[in-house]
């Protein structure tokens, strides 16, 4: 598959400083037998370089990566209980940090090693290239590295790759749970768009239009192919890579995760950070198409209740700190919690700019899908749709969406849910 990454460039608002930091994508078959040529033409003043593995992804990639080049370093992880926190990257830094003269990074892997090896580029000023080996996250391009930090999600200044070579023979062997996660994540843009736009009409916060059109195409795309995926197509592969890469390279443009995260992930970000549930080990994508099955349902719930007409709203809806103090028992996260919501998101917005809106709010609803089509789409790749299958209590439902606006300081229509009187009603309570 082409990517046409000067074409992409094109969507960025030069007025707004946009940029895209990757130099090129290559996504097909066999594509890592050009790392050696890539690696001498266009990053040949770099003398020493690390690659970044586990040993799942060493059996996978990683052995490749030292054949073509016999002088890279490299460091495999043992993947029992790798994640992308503290624990991950110490177990790298201690390995790498043997190593004072390195100047260049391979990561070789799916999310946590990119994210491991982009914040460990960052923090040595050194740029890195990507080998995804499994079509699973959206995040191989992010210029931050969304980490578990002692306790708490957290999304880390770092630095995107400046090459990406996605070799479609490589990850479309992947295990299908990992290729469903990808699904999972990427199909839970059809939210997290919804919410941008909800939060352009409520606040004017600034949108961009050609992404959101890209992220609209990007998910057409992703429905139009999941049969493909379920009988190992390379076509179908490609075009959930190409999707999930263009997603990372929206929130390139924007310079934040807006466009590819909103309510649907922060209840993936409730759940990992065991604010209200015990420790669950799953892979970001399969919480986030859970979070999607769940926050669909309610928005739709919602739109029921708007085209009624006959509700009210309150005049002004301030953080739940009660709710927050005796819901959360581990101090150190209730603050972390209560200082990510400090000042109030909802302190300048009053309820009659809901009743005002309305019309507006309605348009945005009524594109999204149906939560009975989106489960539909992802049992095509087998991915999980209901808490159970994270192994969480469906009794957790209704406080897992009353806490979950509160993971992160962003406006979504979540959160602006609060403010209508029928918000106990449709979150179950």
């Amino acid at each position: 598959m082409k990517v046409n990454i000067d074409e992409i460039r094109k969507l960025c608002d030069p007025s707004r400083d946009q940029h895209i930091l990757v130099d090129d994508i290559i996504i097909e078959k066999g594509a890592i037998e050009k790392l050696p040529e890539i690696m001498k033409e266009k990053y040949g003043q770099y003398k020493k370089v690390a690659m970044v593995c586990d040993e799942n992804t060493y059996e996978a990639a990683g052995k490749k990566v030292e054949e073509l080049l016999p002088d890279v370093i490299t460091i495999c992880l043992n993947p029992e209980n790798l994640h992308a926190d503290e624990h991950g990257v110490g177990a790298a830094s201690e390995k790498l940090d043997q190593y004072s003269d390195l100047d260049f990074m391979i990561a070789c892997g799916s999310g946590t090693i990119h994210d491991i090896t982009r914040y460990y580029a960052y923090e040595h000023h050194m740029n890195f290239l990507s080998i995804p080996t499994a079509a699973s996250v959206d995040g191989f391009v992010s210029t931050v590295a969304a980490m578990t930090w002692h306790g708490f999600k957290k999304s880390f200044t770092a630095v995107s790759p400046v090459f990406v070579l996605a070799d479609s023979e490589i990850f479309s062997k992947a295990p299908m749970r990992l290729t469903a996660s990808g699904v999972g994540d990427l199909i839970g843009k059809y939210t997290s768009i919804a919410d941008w736009k909800i939060g352009h009409v409520i606040t004017g916060e600034y949108i961009s239009l050609p992404v959101v059109k890209l992220e609209q195409d990007i998910l057409q795309d992703l429905i139009d192919n999941l049969d493909g995926l379920g009988a190992h197509d390379f076509t179908a592969y490609e075009n959930l890579m190409y999707g999930l890469l263009l997603s990372g390279l929206a929130m390139q443009m924007i310079g934040n995760s807006r466009p590819a995260s909103g309510a649907e992930h922060h209840c993936s970000h409730l759940w990992e950070i065991c604010a209200i549930n015990d420790p669950i080990d799953f892979y970001h994508g399969e919480k986030v198409g859970v979070g999607l099955c769940l926050i669909s349902e309610v928005y739709k719930n919602a739109l029921a209740k708007i085209k009624e007409g006959n509700y009210k709203v309150k005049n002004l809806v301030d953080v739940e700190f009660d709710l927050i103090h005796s819901k959360v028992t581990n101090e150190a996260l209730q603050q972390e919690i209560i200082k990510e919501n400090t000042p109030n998101l909802l302190a300048n917005i009053h309820g009659s700019l809901l009743k005002e809106k309305e019309n507006e709010i309605i348009a945005i609803l009524e594109e999204l899908p149906s939560s009975e089509d989106i489960i539909s789409w992802m049992k095509k790749v087998n991915a999980l749709t209901t808490m159970h299958e994270l192994t969480l209590d469906e009794s957790l439902k209704p406080l897992t969406l009353r806490m979950s606006p509160y993971a992160r300081q962003r406006l979504t229509f979540m959160r602006l849910l609060k403010f209508y009187d029928f918000y106990d009603e449709i979150i179950g309570e």
